[in-house]
């Protein structure tokens, strides 16, 4: 007996009768788990390093802790030019339920017609760890609570011989907290979580790097478990990008970072677009910005970097389309809390006159707020990283006491230089009216930011590498 499949895999994967076993082997990096909607989750992992690599996944669902029949096995090629990665989408999911999950890789049998033989029906998965997770809540009065922050940066010695392991330690911290039962519904990763900075400017070499970095032990589990959000900044490229582009960077250095970041960062995000049937994703992006939700909350994930015009005249940090996108969003009506994450802080500025975040940018920013302010869009919070600072502040507006803007600043996850931020208050630059009053100290040690949202308000909390709350602050929004 045999039967096709072409669904997520570009060459016909035939099933065979009962033939002898098949060993699943576990991915080299991940799993991630990725986009997770009320319906539907993506997970990523990278296979071997084989000629033939088929990525095989399987799912079941976990209601009141009893364990259905998994699901029958998913096949994804895994192929040389996306660094033997590959994505799986589940659909037709529960909101609110609990699903476990495995992901391996094969090396199928190809057949002189080119295609890939496997028999399903004898693969072994006892090798395979499986992971479980909770879908999305579709229900808008529902409480979320997630953890985010930026720039972990890799301490190493002798040529990488050896490495400094206190950037992982900070995600053990988060996933005993998970442990524990503190709700966590998201980890979001706002930038810099490569430095590639020192390294050769070539597609193998970032993808290198990233699997460096996402293999670490607490990284690892904590992505495998927790729904994943990321977007990049500087670093992710090179440091001050785009200050640094020159003609032969925007050649050379920037197509590899950018391949790489789409291979390790942006495959697994809502970004990619799902096919007709909503089994796989397809396409190539044309933009690294994108939307979600979950419960209360609504989330804009901005491409703070690669939109940048530099133009002493016309300085932009994001493009008119972003604009446009990120004001209809805005706009939109939602009940739900407004998260916007942002690679670098909206507000407030460094006083030592640094021009990278939005201060940099003046007249967007400005834009920005009139438009909130001007439609009186409640419930508006940024979430940034960057400066390896955390703190939380708000902006009002002198002439509407309703006026409210949140931003709240995480990170770094690690980083074992001197913290230079020293934040700006009173009034903000090219903004009349507007005034920037903080919350919360400085935290300029180590950390990871806790956001617990509701319709009425918005917790923020501070933790060091050790459990140790650093800093809180609430924020009430008015009705």
């Amino acid at each position: 007996m045999q039967r096709e499949l072409s669904s997520g895999v570009s060459t016909r994967v035939l099933f065979m009768g009962k033939k002898s076993p098949s060993t699943v082997r576990p991915v080299t990096v991940g799993p991630i788990l990725g986009a997770v909607a009320p319906d539907s989750a993506r997970v990523w992992g990278r296979g071997g390093e084989a000629e033939r690599c088929l990525g095989v996944a399987r799912i079941r669902c976990r209601l009141d802790g009893d364990e259905a029949e998994y699901s029958d096995s998913r096949f994804v090629n895994m192929k040389p030019h996306f660094d033997w990665t590959g994505v799986f989408v589940f659909p037709k999911l529960l909101p609110l339920t609990k699903y476990e999950y495995q992901i391996g890789w094969i090396v199928p049998v190809v057949t002189p017609e080119g295609n890939l033989e496997v028999d399903m029906s004898a693969l072994d998965w006892s090798g395979i760890k499986s992971h479980i997770f909770s879908t999305a809540s579709d229900e808008r009065q529902h409480l979320r609570s997630f953890v985010f922050g930026s720039c972990q940066y890799k301490l190493q010695f002798s040529q990488g011989k050896y490495s400094d392991d206190r950037g992982d330690k900070i995600f053990k911290c988060i996933g005993q907290q998970f442990d524990a039962g503190m709700q966590t519904d998201a980890l979001l990763m706002l930038g810099d979580q490569i430095f590639a900075d020192g390294i050769e400017k070539n597609v193998d070499s970032y993808c290198e790097l990233y699997r460096d970095h996402f293999t670490e032990k607490n990284l690892g589990a904590l992505m495998a478990r927790l729904p994943t959000y990321m977007t990049l900044n500087d670093h992710d490229i090179e440091a001050s990008w785009p200050e640094t582009d020159t003609g032969k960077a925007r050649a050379t250095t920037y197509p590899a970072a950018m391949h790489s970041f789409l291979i390790y960062q942006m495959s697994h995000s809502p970004l990619m677009t799902l096919s007709a049937g909503g089994h796989r994703i397809e396409g190539i992006p044309q933009k690294y910005w994108y939307t979600f939700k979950d419960g209360c909350c609504d989330f804009f994930i901005l491409d703070g970097r690669t939109e940048r015009t530099l133009d002493e005249n016309n300085r932009k940090i994001i493009s008119e389309e972003q604009m446009s996108a990120l004001q209809a969003w805005l706009a939109d009506k939602s009940e739900g809390v407004k998260f916007i994450g942002s690679c670098v802080p909206f507000f407030p500025d460094d006083s030592s006159g640094s021009d990278s975040a939005w201060g940099g940018f003046t007249s967007q920013r400005k834009k920005l707020l009139d438009f909130i302010r001007e439609n009186k869009i409640p419930r508006v919070v940024f979430l940034s990283g960057h400066v390896n600072s955390a703190m939380g502040s708000k902006v009002t507006f002198a002439d509407d006491p309703d006026f409210q803007i949140v931003s709240l600043v995480g990170g770094s996850f690690f980083w074992p230089f001197s913290k230079q931020f020293v934040p700006s208050s009173g009034s903000l630059e090219g903004a009349e009216g507007y005034s920037v009053e903080h919350a919360t100290e400085v935290i300029k040690q180590d950390n990871f930011a806790r956001v617990t949202a509701s319709a009425d308000e918005v917790t923020f909390d501070v933790y060091s590498r050790k459990n140790k709350g650093l800093a809180r602050a609430t924020f009430t929004f008015s009705s």
